[in-house]
């Protein structure tokens, strides 16, 4: 990096190394998802990367489908219920403006997962995108998005022939990346949302479009500088871009071994809030029959009256921990409505809390967590005891 502080668009020798290390950050963030580097937009975050996919579908709808004034022209986008604040919220100002129609599929109680049949089920011929995110940020569900991506293919080829828009694929890879196999070949998808802090980079992110502007329609939302392809103008952030180039390296190299490592640990943690609350009072709410889940979350609830999440933190010495995901903790003590979108009951909802273990937590340090826990909770039944 020292040899490395100009503007990437320069052509003194500081510009050119930065653009070099930006070329070799966007080369190992291809490999990491099976694109290739031409795929791969940088942004400044997630939020960007899923507003920017939302904005093309709706823009490229616009442009070649819809007439004036016809109100079976509004484009329509089909989501789930459980995604991230980052699709909901642009979809919902969208409908508000009227510029959007947007279905919200419910996620089936049994699975936690949003299922195809039900995702196709909500398809208009309007509709311009489907996105669905690859895993759950709360109850690490694993969605069935390469199923969707096969069924949405084959219906396209139809909808081609019939006169309709094709409709494009989206899925938010935040929690995924890191923690198991993200390959875009097999997903199938269009777009491709990557966040660096959900794999130990830095706060930023990139968007994998399927051939950006070619095969893959991307419109941006920013004018400028004509930086990234004029996709995402602006001067590039050298050192936060390389800095994501090598948290992606280290994920190609080490994700299976990281998957391992965090999965054996989750799984040590909740046999021991098992074995030391006892089993009916621990109600693991990330637990859905016949699904997967990421290998590094457990979202659970303690029973009882008076133990909401942010009662036991409040209580804890030791454990950092969120009730939900950390960009929504300021909402207290009402449960998760991700929760309550998965069918878990209020009361128990109400006391749920998510622990994510990560490549250096250790079985030692679930015991010191499990033992906080246990005290935090002794706490508060002494308080209320009469």
């Amino acid at each position: 990096m020292l040899q490395a502080w100009g503007n990437p668009s320069s052509s003194h020798p500081a510009g050119r190394k930065a653009k070099e290390l930006i070329g070799c950050a966007r080369e190992s963030l291809a490999r990491m998802v099976g694109g290739r580097p031409e795929d791969i937009v940088f942004t400044s975050g997630g939020t960007e990367a899923n507003n920017m996919v939302i904005h093309t579908a709706r823009r490229h709808f616009r442009e070649s489908q819809a007439r004036p004034g016809d109100s079976r022209g509004t484009p329509h986008i089909v989501t789930s219920s459980v995604e991230h604040d980052s699709i909901r919220l642009p979809l919902e100002q969208l409908v508000k403006e009227s510029l959007a129609e947007a279905t919200f599929v419910a996620v089936s109680p049994r699975s936690g997962r949003a299922e195809v049949d039900d995702i196709l089920a909500a398809i208009r011929p309007t509709t311009c995108l489907v996105s669905i995110m690859l895993a759950n940020n709360e109850t690490g569900v694993i969605m069935p998005v390469t199923e969707l991506s096969q069924r949405i293919h084959a219906l396209n080829q139809w909808r081609v022939a019939e006169g309709l828009p094709r409709i494009l694929v989206h899925t938010d890879a935040a929690q995924m990346i890191g923690k198991g196999r993200v390959d875009v070949q097999e997903l199938g998808v269009d777009y491709l949302t990557i966040v660096g802090h959900k794999f130990y980079g830095p706060r930023i992110g990139a968007l994998y479009v399927r051939g950006p502007g070619t095969t893959t329609p991307l419109l941006p939302m920013l004018f400028g500088g004509g930086q990234e392809r004029s996709f995402r103008p602006g001067t590039e952030n050298t050192p936060m871009i390389a800095g994501l180039g090598q948290a992606a390296e280290l994920v190609s190299k080490n994700w299976e071994a990281y998957k391992a490592h965090m999965q054996d640990v989750r799984d040590y943690l909740e046999a021991r809030l098992e074995a030391s609350f006892g089993k009916q009072r621990i109600h693991l709410n990330s637990h859905f029959m016949g699904s997967k889940r990421l290998c590094n979350t457990s979202n659970f609830s303690i029973l009882g009256p008076g133990l909401q999440g942010q009662r036991v933190l409040s209580r804890c010495k030791t454990l950092l921990a969120s009730v939900g995901a950390a960009c929504h903790s300021e909402k207290g003590d009402r449960p998760s409505a991700i929760l309550l979108s998965c069918g878990i009951p209020y009361d128990v909802a109400q006391n749920a809390l998510r622990l994510s273990v990560g490549r250096d937590t250790t079985r030692a340090d679930v015991d010191l967590v499990v033992q906080d826990l246990v005290q935090a909770v002794a706490q508060l039944d002494q308080d209320q005891a009469p």
